[in-house]
């Protein structure tokens, strides 16, 4: 672990909620302009512009090689309907889809589907880009009536294991309900495998982390995590030490996690088989395979993220070096900000590490 951290550069990237490592790149996104960059220097690699606007883009299907770098565009309907797969190495333009997800969404990714989010649409992809699950208001469909719940609103979702979960708000029911689906269905995208949908206990809930046989989901009043097994079966319930406003927003946004269940490691490229949350004011360590709390830190701006062997989390001051198993605070390492208390989402591309700062990216050097 460094000493210290020095900027090594900068760049726009409003298409982004946290860094983009895809690769040997790190991939930018701002206006209608992508751009693969090289970690150490920022040296732009390749770039790939439309005449569109950006929704997003995110990294997906690494199976062992360079993966692909998605990018979806605004379509002349409003809608963000027009992805495009590029390798994340050169910039290679691979093939496309019109998928019919709204603006807003975020592209959600385990190792072999990719999940698009919204307010009243999901949509999932393999690959080669075809659709494999659709879910909600589906705008033209094929045939009517295969939707459980059209009328319903999401709150934040996930995707892992093959599996899709969604916090859905319906309309006569008192309380949040959870929803677990495959990611490729037996009976086609358009008509959901639903493996259970069952009422949680509170609205407003939150679904933290998804793995192949656990869910955990924030409750409020009080803050709690319910942890339900494959079947929708609650199999623990545990008190969460943290505010009720962390957990009061009414959300789609997905749960800022760091952790296995989005494939990562650490600058090492060893593995952290925990799931790292941060709830907007402290960040808690879940177990990888049962998904209970272990520790929670104090005062932190986004989720830990494994770095060189050892544990970082972003505080109001820099960088906090983390115990992983404690979760105790061993030192921090200043780093200057414009806005100190604003959230960072971090990232690492070999020995660099990123921060997503708003709407901008910035590259942090190891040093001493």
């Amino acid at each position: 672990m460094p000493t210290a951290f020095s900027e090594a550069w900068r760049a726009p990237s409003g298409a982004t909620d946290h860094p983009v490592v895809a690769g040997p790149a790190v991939v930018t996104a701002d206006g209608s302009r992508v751009v693969g960059r090289t970690a150490a220097t920022g040296a732009e690699s390749w770039s790939y512009t439309r005449d569109r606007s950006l929704c997003t883009v995110d990294f997906a299907f690494p199976d062992g090689g360079p993966g692909r770098l998605l990018a979806l565009f605004a379509g002349t309907t409003g809608y963000c309907s027009e992805l495009t797969a590029l390798r994340p190495d050169t910039g290679t333009r691979l093939t496309a889809s019109n998928p019919d997800v709204r603006p807003g969404t975020r592209l959600l990714a385990d190792n072999t589907y990719v999940l698009a989010t919204g307010a009243d649409y999901l949509e999932v992809w393999r690959s080669d880009l075809v659709r494999t699950a659709e879910y909600g208001d589906v705008t033209t469909p094929v045939q009517t009536g295969r939707q459980p719940r059209p009328d319903c609103t999401y709150g934040p979702a996930a995707v892992g294991s093959g599996r899709v979960g969604v916090i859905e708000r319906c309309p006569g029911e008192q309380t949040d309900r959870l929803t677990v689906l495959a990611a490729d269905g037996e009976d086609g995208a358009d008509a959901p495998d639903v493996q259970f949908s069952v009422p949680l206990p509170a609205a407003g809930a939150t679904l933290v982390a998804l793995t192949a046989d656990r869910v955990a989901v924030a409750l409020q009043n009080p803050p709690r995590l319910q942890v339900l097994d494959a079947t929708g079966q609650q199999i623990g319930l545990v008190s969460l030490d943290v505010p009720d406003a962390d957990l009061a927003a009414d959300s789609i946004a997905p749960a800022a996690t760091t952790g296995p269940t989005l494939g990562s490691t650490d600058g090492s490229g060893d593995r952290d088989d925990r799931v790292y949350w941060w709830t907007g004011s402290r960040t808690i360590a879940l177990d990888g395979t049962d998904l209970t709390p272990l520790w929670t830190a104090d005062g932190t701006l986004g989720p830990a993220q494994p770095y060189g062997g050892g544990l970082l989390v972003p505080v109001p001051a820099g960088l906090q070096v983390l115990d992983p198993a404690r979760g105790t605070a061993l030192r921090t390492l200043p780093v200057a900000r414009a806005d100190p208390d604003a959230p960072v989402r971090l990232a690492a591309a070999g020995n660099m590490l990123l921060e997503q700062r708003g709407t901008e990216v910035v590259a942090l050097r190891p040093g001493g």
